[in-house]
């Protein structure tokens, strides 16, 4: 299980409760037929759930847990610090969708980090300066005075790659906010048909034609190292390592590994309140998104349940899709399902045996679910002291609202942690991803105290082949704190509760097959259509009238609501021709 810790430091002990405020199921009562039913109340279920329900299908959405979110969740995990337990930064939630929903109106509230990302140096400062340290933001003449810090000839090439990234980042949109080439329809069936399935060709022809002449460079990022891009560009290690992070985010990956330089691009794709690849802290924790999206869902008359456990999807004689039956032994009958789950859980766990074909099964275990992440989650009564970037009297500086890059002086410190995980064992080393979002949301901790997210990297599934213990996760959390207090002496007393989540955590609880945040690996093969199988890349299962809705569909973990929004205009489509 997850391990938490409460230390009583003049505060009254403490258990792990893991409520979110609000979260709770209106009194709507459970009714036996829907036109849909969504399986799990994840950001993208909820989006499918409400676009279903405004094009006319009475619509209900069941999750299993006893809060509404999915890994975009809200829990106070101890008496008075809230947390974005699992997710914990918001950007590439899709425009159109924050318009359609109107999810400001609904609640929402996005504070905006500039700067956003920050690496101190572990160094001794020159004459009794403190050590260096990289501030990247949205100023653009900033950016290079802090880059001339380590190289002036990489201060002047960055606008340029800002650039180049923005336009190709740019050029995939389209591809974002359609369902992938519909290759059988294309290929097979009637006339009519084929023309119909053409108009998915829109958006990959689109792409095309804003890339370019750049069409090489966007085969040269998805296809290359992170390494090998960076390296065209830039000589200096913390800058490099710095941008390498986000080619390695979430992934089981190396900088010198193929196919991370799109991670990279996957996450300079996003844009906040108009601000391209903007990341900000949603108030009252990631929870705060989802719950908007319910309460968008719900005007529209969608139901919405927590505590609904789903044991098993019903098909019928015919092989078509029926409904579900709860772990209660409730049956609902819809005319489709939607699974808001991984493909493994839709198809291992929840499809009757026998549904489905041994070739189609086979190739649902071949699907990379493999995770490099541990989640700690920290309640402090002082915020952290930086030595590169000291401030007095325990007030924040800008450097605090960003995530702020540990470990993350030289890329070889990156392949290190990696390589270790990989042989099966927690890095010694991590790369740590720290946000302290109370420093702009003051509704997270009590007065003077703060939340810290630590997104870490690489631990493994299995240690060493053997399954994690509580002591295995006290072990990395206590070595990853001792990182921290390298970098903001300090830390260590601070802390007056923490919770640890190595990857089978994420995965018991999240339902996030092998601890992967993504739903699968963002890898070359399972995108587009490929995602998360060729044959499931149009979001329709071998089941007739089962979908996937989720984050392992196109175009992936991270684009919030995408998934759930392809999904939904191909249940519609069907439902028109039916």
């Amino acid at each position: 299980m997850a391990a938490a810790v409460w230390t009583d430091r003049g505060r009254r002990a403490a258990t792990l409760v893991g409520t979110l405020t609000g979260s709770r199921s209106t009194h709507t009562a459970l009714k036996s037929q829907y036109d849909a039913l969504v399986i799990g109340g994840g950001h993208n279920g909820l989006v499918a759930a409400a676009y279903l329900q405004k094009g006319g299908l009475k619509t209900a959405v069941l999750e299993r847990r006893h809060v509404l979110g999915g890994a975009a969740v809200s829990e106070e995990i101890f008496p008075g610090f809230h947390f974005s337990r699992c997710s914990y930064l918001l950007s590439l939630l899709r425009p159109h969708i924050y318009k359609d929903l109107e999810l400001k109106k609904h609640g929402l509230k996005v504070y905006m980090r500039d700067p956003h990302a920050f690496t101190p140096m572990l160094e001794e400062g020159v004459r009794g300066a403190p050590p260096r340290s990289l501030t990247l933001g949205s100023d653009l003449k900033m950016n290079q005075m802090e880059i001339g810090k380590f190289s002036q000839n990489d201060a002047k090439a960055y606008p340029e790659f800002v650039a180049h990234l923005e336009k190709l980042a740019g050029a995939i949109h389209p591809l974002l906010d359609a369902p992938p080439v519909d290759i059988p329809g294309i290929t097979a069936g009637s006339l009519r048909k084929r023309l119909a399935a053409a108009n998915t060709l829109s958006p990959i022809i689109k792409c095309g034609l804003k890339l370019g002449k750049n069409i090489p460079d966007f085969y040269e990022i998805v296809t290359a190292p992170i390494m090998k891009i960076l390296t065209q560009w830039f000589d200096s290690e913390p800058l490099k390592a710095t941008l390498a992070t986000d080619g390695v985010i979430g992934a089981m990956t190396s900088p010198s590994n193929p196919g991370s330089g799109y991670v990279l691009l996957h996450h300079v794709m996003g844009e906040l309140e108009k601000e391209k690849g903007a990341w900000g802290y949603v108030e009252g924790g990631m929870g705060g998104v989802s719950q908007a999206i319910a309460s968008a869902a719900r005007s529209y008359g969608v139901d919405i349940f927590t505590e609904k456990d789903v044991g098993q999807i019903l098909v019928g004689s015919n092989g078509a899709a029926k409904g579900v039956v709860l772990k209660d032994g409730t049956e609902i009958h819809s005319k489709v399902v939607l699974s808001n789950a991984t493909p493994y859980v839709t198809f291992k766990n929840l499809t009757p045996q026998g549904a489905l074909s041994p070739e189609f099964m086979k190739a649902v275990d071949q699907i990379d679910y493999t995770s490099p992440v541990t989640k700690i989650n920290v309640a402090v009564d002082k915020l952290p002291n930086f030595l590169a970037a000291p401030t007095p009297d325990d007030k924040p500086g800008p450097h605090h609202q960003c995530s702020i890059h540990l470990n993350c002086e030289s890329v070889e410190v990156l392949e290190t942690a990696y390589k270790e995980a990989l042989n099966g064992r927690p890095s010694a080393r991590p790369m740590l991803e720290m946000t302290i979002p109370s420093v702009l949301d003051p509704t997270l901790a009590p007065p003077g105290c703060h939340v810290v997210s630590l997104f870490t990297q690489f631990t493994p599934y299995h240690i060493e082949g053997r399954e994690w213990t509580d002591q295995d996760r006290e072990a990395f959390a206590d070595t990853a704190f001792d990182w921290v207090e390298k970098y903001a002496p300090g830390f260590k007393k601070s802390v007056v509760g923490r919770d640890i989540l190595a990857p089978p955590d994420l995965e018991r609880i999240f339902g996030l097959t092998g601890g992967n945040i993504f739903h699968g690996s963002m890898s070359l093969d399972q995108l587009y259509l490929a995602r998360p199988l060729p044959s499931l890349s149009n979001y329709r299962s071998p089941i007739k009238g089962l979908y996937l809705c989720g984050s392992s569909c196109h175009p992936g973990g991270g684009v919030m609501g995408s998934p759930g929004w392809n999904a939904a205009l191909t249940v519609m489509a069907d439902q028109k021709h039916q």
